[in-house]
């Protein structure tokens, strides 16, 4: 059993020294991008969303729309710089649309 730390630490500060600790930072990561996604792109683009993986620092985004597609792969590193802003750190370095 853990030993426990009774330091008095904030809970937002004590959740990611939980996260830290167990290695549980990559499945966060995962989840926070396919947030991001949701928020940054709108609900305009959300509706033709099908699926969102990250997977090693790539992220795989399924569209329904071929034209949207085309326009968004026009904006790639834009988009890149908003989602990792919008994460807080740098989490994804290529985007993949298909």
């Amino acid at each position: 059993m853990a030993k426990r730390n009774n330091t008095g630490l904030p809970m937002g500060e004590a959740l990611r020294e939980f996260i830290k600790e167990n290695r549980l930072e990559k499945g966060m990561d995962r989840v926070s991008a396919r947030e991001a996604w949701k928020s940054v792109m709108g609900k305009g683009v959300n509706n033709y969303t099908n699926a969102i993986e990250l997977r090693n620092e790539t992220l795989f985004v399924s569209l329904s729309s071929s034209v949207l597609r085309e326009e968004l792969s026009l904006g790639k590193s834009k988009i890149i710089v908003m989602l990792n802003e919008e994460l807080g750190k740098e989490v994804i370095k290529k985007l993949v649309l298909r």
